[in-house]
């Protein structure tokens, strides 16, 4: 008999839900991660009582009341409201792009001047779309596209937006009221006490071993237990022998400051080219009020984020999506169905670009799969 039925490689959400899971149903896990904390990207390390993203910015928020009602057993969550900021060589813009946006790009008043003018923009691209640059154009017009979307999309992708496929902007969020809520979702804030909290309390009781590189020690884990569950790169498990699928990684430069308040939001997006950063994040604005509670903490801790192809050894962020890529991705997901007491999943396991809220819900669907029980 192996000592574990599970080993589950990566303690991030999808693992720490799987694991949690997993052992309420009886069975024994070891949970192991490369990195000396546990979390994922999700992590966040305390500095000045502040809780630091260490790894980008994350605001939970999602529609599927399942996975509301799931993950907020292992944290209670603030009313925390996702409204960046755009600056733009120093005019400073509303996003999602609403009312507010429209009067400072053109001085309108109302909804129906706003759609007009937008409208009017809109017949500048007259056939189908081709890249990215006419997409934007032909859903919002040329001054928004020019001011609040061209720079920031270019250093997000390093690429021109005319070499960009259309599809990368399939539609823009246009709203024609004053509302400020950047997601569309009935559920959203951050972890109170953050995010590591939430997944430490998924993870009690159960056996973690961090600084434990999988793909190293293989053979000697995979000995340990019956079943695992991996979360890391599917074409690192296979070794790269089909080729390399492409992401794109983010550089962060964070800084603590002797000042209680750096720009007054969470996050200020930079959308002009000559920028270097796509944004500069303020931590404590994720959870305490923009009054006197956050200013009671003399100090901030900022973020600055860079955009970057991604290399071998890289942390990788965003998978790229786009026809080669998936083509490639097809051919591991094969090899993958052949690994008889192997599960792929998470992010990186099936080279899916995931919000929060699809993770936990892909895991919860695996555990009803795999472990026969209801979840929610």
């Amino acid at each position: 008999m192996k000592k574990y039925d599970y080993l589950v490689v990566g303690s991030g959400l999808y693992g720490a839900v799987f694991a949690r899971e997993a052992k309420k149903a009886g069975k024994s896990v070891l949970v192991i991660d490369k990195r000396p904390n546990i979390a994922g990207n999700v992590y966040t390390e305390d500095v000045e009582k502040i809780h630091v993203h260490k790894y980008g910015a994350h605001i939970f928020h999602t529609n599927n009341k399942k996975v509301w009602n799931y993950i907020t057993q292992f944290a209670e969550f603030n009313r925390f409201t996702n409204s960046p900021v755009a600056n733009y060589k120093g005019e400073l813009y509303s996003l999602p792009f609403n009312m507010y946006t429209f009067n400072k790009m053109w001085g309108v008043v109302t909804p129906e001047e706003a759609e007009a003018k937008i409208e009017e923009q809109r017949k500048e691209i007259t056939r189908e779309p081709k890249n990215l640059e006419e997409q934007a154009v032909s859903l919002v017009g040329r001054d928004i596209y020019e001011k609040l979307i061209k720079g920031y999309t270019e250093k997000q992708w390093g690429r021109d937006c005319t070499e960009l496929p259309a599809f990368i902007i399939k539609r823009l969020p246009v709203r024609l009221t004053f509302d400020n809520n950047y997601f569309n979702a009935m559920y959203q804030g951050i972890p109170v006490g953050g995010y590591t909290k939430m997944v430490e309390n998924l993870l009690d009781g159960i056996e973690i071993r961090l600084n434990t590189e999988y793909l190293e020690h293989k053979e000697e884990l995979d000995a340990l237990a019956e079943k695992v569950v991996y979360t890391g790169p599917i074409d690192a498990y296979f070794e790269y022998k089909l080729g390399t699928l492409e992401y794109r990684s983010v550089r962060f430069e964070t800084e603590l400051l002797d000042k209680p308040n750096f720009q007054g939001n969470a996050a200020v997006n930079y959308t002009d080219r000559e920028t270097p950063w796509t944004r500069i994040i303020e931590h404590k604005w994720f959870e305490f009020g923009k009054d006197s509670e956050g200013n009671d903490i003399p100090k901030t801790v900022i973020s600055r984020e860079y955009s970057s192809e991604w290399k071998l050894g890289d942390e990788p962020y965003y998978p790229v999506n786009d026809e080669k890529n998936g083509a490639l991705y097809a051919e591991y997901k094969k090899l993958a169905e052949k690994e008889e007491n192997v599960i792929f999943g998470g992010r990186l396991g099936e080279y899916k670009y995931y919000d929060m809220d699809a993770v936990i819900a892909s895991a919860l669907e695996l555990c009803e799969k795999e472990l026969g029980i209801i979840t929610g």
